[in-house]
């Protein structure tokens, strides 16, 4: 193997990626489907990202290796454990009713060489699913696998769009979630209506976390909101500052105007009404 082999990120059913390395100099393009080396046996999935930006994700432990790239035998199996995978998501969600066990089956993926099925659940508390294990394990004859999600984590396997209308941030770009406060939301001067901050998940959306910086960057041009602002011989207060004209709204009595941020930071008084 060489010391310098290309590293390739795939990307699996429901966006789950892990990074591996090309031993074999195969060539691998972007969007190439590739066999790979897996905890137990092989796994299938799509290259996502190549070369020298995979080196910026990549984790700790050892890399497993690309074994070849996908074969036209290798398409038809996918496309076979693809319809599996269907059935054995009726077959779960009947045993799940018959165990009368309070979970909610999400997804069934199935590891290429058919070695292993996961099985992807919510819940609200603690499963005892061994009973559904077994019986599960003496229908299919592998090992069996089911794993507890959250809710955010079925949002980024089922996918879907977004209240902005494009594909949901958690499973066209994100890598991992992070913290999210309404403290976010607030510091963007959006109304704290669920409904509007809210993803398909139920929980805040995403994109308030990775936005939270540009807009901080912005705002720390400008006096903070509240701030009292003295224009000519007026003086007002600062109640809105709108990012995408680059300029603040101050209230004075009876009129506002909109000012740019040298002159608000120029007429800052310093002092703040309560918010």
């Amino acid at each position: 193997m060489a010391k310098n082999s290309k590293l390739v990120e795939v990307a699996f059913k429901g966006e789950r990626k892990a990074i591996f390395k090309d031993k074999n100099e195969l060539d691998i393009i972007e969007g190439e489907y590739v066999v790979v080396e897996a905890e137990r046996g092989q796994d299938m999935g799509k290259a996502s990202c190549v070369g020298s930006l995979v080196k910026l994700k990549r984790g700790k432990g050892e890399t497993r290796g690309v074994i070849r790239k996908a074969q036209g035998s290798d398409l038809e199996a996918l496309k076979r454990n693809q319809e599996k995978e269907k059935s054995a998501f009726k077959v779960c969600r009947e045993k799940i009713k018959h165990f009368k066990l309070e979970m909610k089956l999400v997804d069934v993926e199935m590891q290429f060489d058919g070695s292993k099925i996961t099985f992807y659940f919510t819940a609200a508390q603690r499963v005892d699913f061994r009973e559904l294990v077994k019986d599960l394990a003496s229908v299919y004859r592998t090992r069996i696998e089911l794993r507890q999600i959250g809710v955010r984590d079925e949002a980024k396997r089922i996918s879907g769009c977004g209240v902005c209308g494009r594909k949901q941030c958690c499973n066209a770009f994100l890598t991992e979630f992070e913290q999210i406060t309404t403290q976010m939301a607030k510091d963007q001067q959006i109304a704290l209506n669920p409904s509007k901050i809210s993803g398909n998940c139920g929980r805040l959306l995403c994109c308030l976390r990775y936005e939270n910086d540009m807009y901080t960057d912005i705002f720390s041009e400008f006096p903070p909101l509240g701030a009292r602002i003295r224009h000519g011989s007026k003086e007002g207060t600062l109640n809105y500052i709108n990012i995408f004209q680059n300029k603040g709204l101050v209230h004075f009595g009876d009129s506002q105007e909109w000012l740019e941020p040298e002159e608000l930071m120029k007429g800052n008084t310093g002092q703040m009404v309560n918010r």
